[in-house]
This record gives C-alpha cells, structure tokens and sequence, in this order.
C-alpha cells in the first residue's frame, strides 16, 4: 500500500484548493473532452480509462480492493493521489484493463481468462473467496470520468434506480433459496450453484461540442448491465448461451472468461454540469425523505415557537412581580407595625430565591471545561463543513472531500477550543491549568484514536481495504500533536490571560439547602426527557446519513441536512433553558452539569437508534463486522455528545445571565 510522504502539506493545501478553486459544475473539477480517433488535439483526448474502487457489501462492513478478488488487472496499473477522506473511507482507485476509445463501439471483447485447478490450495483459497464475495453480495464500484458506472433496473411502482454498483454474482442456495441478483435471470435455478456475471454490456453517452463553442464531446452518462455467460471458448467469443456456474463444491477445474461489449451514444439533452441528476433523482425514498424533512420542519418550528412564547409570557410576569414586590418593600417605613419579610411578600418561591447560589462553580469543574472545550470545536467545524457543502464544495463527485475538510477544520480549531477550556475553568475557580490545557488537547480526541486505532486494527487482522495505511495514522497523529495541540495552548493562554467572567449576582458563602424535589424536577427524569425533542427533528435524516454510511448509498441533501442542523441549535437550546427554568423554580440550582447532560442526552437516544437500525434495516454478518459497526457508532455517539451537550450549556448560560441580570437583586 502506498503511502503518502507530503500528506500533512497536502492537507492543508487542499482545504485552500478547496476554497480558492472555482468552475462551471463544482468549484475544482473541470470537464473533460473526447474525441474519435484521428482527431486527437490538445483540447481533447481520445482514450477513456475505466478505474475500479474497493469493493464493499450491505451484509459486511468489511470493503476490500479490486486485486483481492482476483479479477482481471491492468499491466500497468497506476493508483491516482487519494486525499486523506478517501483513505479514511477505505476508498482504493485503481486502473482497470477495461479501455476504451472513444466512439469506438466493441462488442464481446474479451479482458483475460483465469484458471482454477483443483490440485491448487492457492487456486482452492482463490475461488472460495471469490464464492465468498458472491455469498455476501459484494459490489463493484466502477469510474469513467470521475462518473460512477450505474446499473439501473426496474423497482417497485415501475420506478427506475440507478445503483452506483453492481454485484460480483449471485447465489442459489442449496435449498433453492435465489439470493440477491439471482432472481434477474430465470437459468439462475440450480441448487447450491454460484452465477458470475463475467460479462458487462456498458453505454456511455456523450454531448457533443458541436456548435456550442467547444471542441469533441463530454460523457454525460455511463451505465452498464451485467450478464452471465459461459464461454466455451476463450478465443472466440459469442456472449450467448447458458450461464458462467460455479459449483458450491471445488471438485473439477474452473475456467473463468471476463468480457465485455461497449457502445456510444449521443443526447445533447443531458448537460455535463446536470450529469449526476439521474443518479441522484433514482435514489430510494427521495420524495419520502422530502416530505418527512419538510412535516419534521413544521412540527419542530411549531413546539419552537410554543417553548419560546411560554418562556417569554412566563419570564415577563415573574421578573414585574418580582421587582413591583421590591419596590413596594423599599416604600414600607421602618417604623411601621407592619412584618412583612421580603420572602413573605413574594407570592410564591421559585428561581428569585436561589440568586445567592446560582453561580456556585460545579462539582468536577476541570471535566466540564474539557467538555465544553471540545464541544465548541466540533460545533464549529460542523457548521462550516456543512456551509461549505451547502455551497456545492463537498459534493459526491468531489470524491473524500467532505472528511477531509472535516479533519482539517478539527485540526485547524484548536485554539477556540483552549479559549473556552481555559476560560471556564478559570471561571470555576481551577487553578492547575496545566492539567486542564492537556486534558482538552488530548482527552477526547484521546478516546476517539483508541477506538479507530482499535477499529483499524480489525481491519488490518482481516486484509481489508478500509484499513489506514501505518504511514497516514503517523500523519494524523503529526497533524494532532503538531497542530492542534499548539493551537489549543495558544488558546488556553489568551483564555487565562482574560479575567473571570462577571456575573451578575454574588454568590452565597454557605449553600442554600435544596428542598425535596418532585419526580420530574429530579436530575435524571430531566435529563431524559431532554433529549426527546432534539432527536425527534434530526432520526429521518438520521436514517438516511446511516444508509450513507452503511449501505453504500450516496449522501446529497447538504441543504436540508444544514436546515436540520440549525433547528437542531434552536430545539436543543430551547429545550435545555425550558428544564432549566423548571429546576430553578424548585429552587435546585445545580444546573452546570445539567444543562450540558440534557441536550446531551439525545446522543443516547442517537445510540439507541443506531442498535434499532442495526437489527432492523442492515444483514450485517460475522463478528468482526459487528463490532466495527458499534465501534465506529461509539465514535458518533461521543461526538455527538460533546455537540449537543455544548449547544445547550451556553444556551443555560446566556438564559440563566440574562434573567439575574434583570432582576434587582441587593
């Protein structure tokens, strides 16, 4: 496996790409021309190389590279540069033997012949992991022109769907069970017999420059349909006949003949810079997700405005009340018979009397910061990751960019997220800022390199393609400790050069004793049911960004997934100040911790949705694909975790200033 040398520079480099570079469809990539053979010019090319991509499954989470199957290989093949997104998804670009010329139609070529003996072990491990592959329905992904190759076929409704991939074959079972592809072909019904689709039947479609001020032709589409065939003979094709079997018992020689028919057709209908739509449109469940997206929004925006206005009504009363009493009390002559007490005047206790022990520093101050110093680091990169997506940057066809700038951006945040540690920590009355500046660098992100470190390990253990090469963990770790643990001292240090935050009332010596709370006013039940309503507005796109990642289908919605995300911001901080204010009325003012673990909480419910998908909508097999799957989800959930939990802390905070602010309090 290659591995990159300058991959910490590139980087770097390519986040500034990634912002400098503009163009017609997406800012960075450019059409490419063709043209026939013979009328090659420095505009366009004649050539069309077909690459091939790791080949991955909805039944394994194990992805695995071209070679490893044993397919046919280009003499000599050549690896495009990946960005760091790419090898962190286990993406593997490589050439194929498949080339083309451009206009040039073929018709059942052949690509090369493999041979299977009995009397080989090698040969014996080669085609029961080629069976294997079939078993578990595992994919080819293949590119021509930085375009996936579809294969689009009838569903449900007489809808078409376009599938970025295409199994390797297909399974009858030996109690005639048709598995997976096998249910296209009616001669796919023998029992305990493996179908190969050796064959591909691919069009590729053009539109022509011709009288629109641009030289040769763009490919617009490429599609493909994979066939089965037995070829009897393997210097003279036909592309007809009975199907290439493969017996589920290795007791006689196999002979495998790879083939494949291509022609060219013209659509000047189809612009290049709209070539993706037809993939995209195809999708599963688009027009279910838009109306669940847009019935999501409406809810959400309603039980919004119902929080805000209760708050505000609420709040308005109690602060008149609350300063109308003190007034009256000031009128009260001092040698008056009267012995009315301020407590006595009030109507009724709530969050007035607890202003001498509101800001009392929490317990486990130093763990909070760090919470909260992560937190803010993620929040950040979150939203400028899915700005920049919105804005076309990160589409599918930029391959590895949406991690990549993820990362990067992480890198890069460090010193906001020293600032906000050293800030509050100081705040709380922490004096060993040593500890609490390492603890931010390196606790959370700490945990999140285990695991992954873990994670790789397994895929290492199991030859798969997903696994991170040793030289880029080594740059990753150089892009932590190099960058981002200097940023985040940096930031620590102007946040302990800056004074304590002031707050707007002076904090009690001796604390207040709580009364006995009721069960909703109780910290756990709180905290609870304070993640309900921030997982109700994000578990639709929730679904579809698992399907993303676990089932292999292409994520494109930015725009939506940006609106989630900001009713995400408002839910979860409204939410949080809502039980906030219900706790401070029962006179608990232990908020600091609660307030984080409230919105906090929906990354519980995010797991436990997870573990629901999990059994419900994935045929994932085998144990080492189930214990990446909840290792990775981990990962998820703690980030999560940190960004909710950050979004309703300062939301608390500013709510719990503002309200003592305004209140006279002597």
């Amino acid at each position: 496996m290659k591995t990159r040398v300058n991959l910490v520079v590139g980087l770097v480099f390519s986040l500034i790409a990634v912002h400098s570079c503009s163009g017609f469809y997406l800012p960075g990539l450019a059409p490419v021309s063709f043209c026939k053979e013979g009328q090659t010019t420095d505009d366009c090319q004649t050539d069309i190389q077909l690459f091939v991509n790791r080949l991955d499954s909805v039944e394994s989470v194990l992805p695995y590279e071209y070679d490893v199957f044993d397919f046919c290989q280009d003499d000599k093949e050549k690896r495009p540069s990946e960005n760091l997104g790419q090898v962190l998804f286990g993406e593997r670009i490589e050439t194929s033997p498949y080339k083309f010329s451009f206009g040039k139609d073929e018709a059942c070529k052949k690509v090369c012949t493999k041979s299977y003996k009995t009397s080989q072990n090698e040969d014996k491990k080669k085609l029961d992991f080629l069976k294997s592959g079939m078993q578990l329905n595992y994919q080819h992904h293949w590119i021509v022109d930085n375009m996936p190759v579809t294969w689009c076929y009838d569903v449900e409704d007489n809808q078409r769907y376009c599938n970025p991939g295409f199994p390797i074959g297909c399974l009858v079972t030996p109690d005639g069970r048709v598995k997976d592809a096998c249910v296209i072909n009616a001669e796919f019904n023998k029992r305990n017999m493996y179908y190969l689709f050796n064959h591909v039947d691919i069009t590729i479609t053009y539109h022509s420059g011709e009288g629109e001020g641009w030289t040769g032709a763009r490919l617009v589409e490429a599609r493909l349909e994979p066939k089965s065939y037995k070829h009897e003979d393997a210097d003279k094709l036909t592309c007809d006949g009975s199907p290439m079997e493969i017996p589920g018992e290795f007791t006689s020689d196999v002979t495998l003949t790879y083939s494949y028919s291509i022609k060219f057709q013209q659509n000047n209908n189809i612009k290049w810079a709209s070539r993706w739509d037809y993939i995209l449109v195809s999708m599963p469940h688009t027009n279910i997700q838009w109306f669940s997206i847009m019935n999501s929004l409406v809810i959400v925006l309603f039980l919004s405005g119902m929080v805000a206005m209760i708050m505000l009504r609420t709040l308005h009363k109690d602060i008149a009340r609350y300063n109308q009493v003190d007034q009256d009390l000031v009128k009260i002559s001092p040698a008056s018979n009267t012995s009315l007490s301020y407590e006595d005047a009030q109507e009724e206790s709530g969050w007035k009397q607890v202003h001498g022990d509101v800001f009392r520093p929490p317990r486990k101050g130093m763990l909070l910061s760090v919470f909260l110093g992560q937190g803010t680091q993620i929040f950040i990169m979150t939203f400028i990751t899915l700005f920049l997506a919105c804005l076309g940057f990160l589409s599918p066809a930029n391959r590895g960019a949406l991690m990549t700038c993820a990362v990067v951006l992480w890198v890069l945040l460090g010193t906001p997220a020293g600032y906000v540690s050293a800030r509050f920590y100081k705040t709380f009355g922490g004096e060993k800022w040593k500890t609490n500046v390492l603890l931010t660098a390196l606790l959370c992100p700490g945990i999140v390199f285990a695991d992954f470190f873990l994670m790789n390990s397994i895929l290492w253990v199991e030859g798969s393609s997903a696994a991170v090469p040793f030289g880029t963990l080594v740059a990753i770790l150089a892009l932590w400790f190099g960058i981002s643990v200097p940023l985040t001292f940096m930031g620590a240090y102007f946040g302990f050069k800056k004074p304590v935050m002031e707050q707007p009332v002076r904090t009690n010596q001796i604390p207040r004793q709580i009364p006995e709370q009721s069960f909703f006013t109780k910290p756990v039940p709180g905290i609870v049911m304070g993640g309900i309503l921030p997982f109700g507005c994000i578990f639709i796109q929730l679904f579809f960004i698992l399907n993303s990642i676990w089932s292999h289908q292409m994520y494109y919605m930015f725009g939506f997934l940006f609106l989630v995300f900001i009713i995400l911001l408002i839910t979860c901080s409204e939410a949080t100040i809502l039980l906030c204010y219900f706790h401070l009325c029962a006179e608990d003012y232990h908020w600091w911790w609660r307030s984080f673990l409230t919105s906090g909480f929906t990354a519980a419910y995010l797991f436990v949705y997870a573990v629901h998908y999990f059994f419900s909508k994935l045929q994932i097999v085998g144990a080492a694909s189930t214990i990446l799957y909840f290792g990775y989800t981990m990962i998820m959930v703690l980030i999560f975790f940190l960004f909710t939990g950050t979004i309703g802390f300062f939301a608390c905070f500013w709510f719990v200033n503002k309200i003592y602010s305004v209140v006279k309090v002597d």
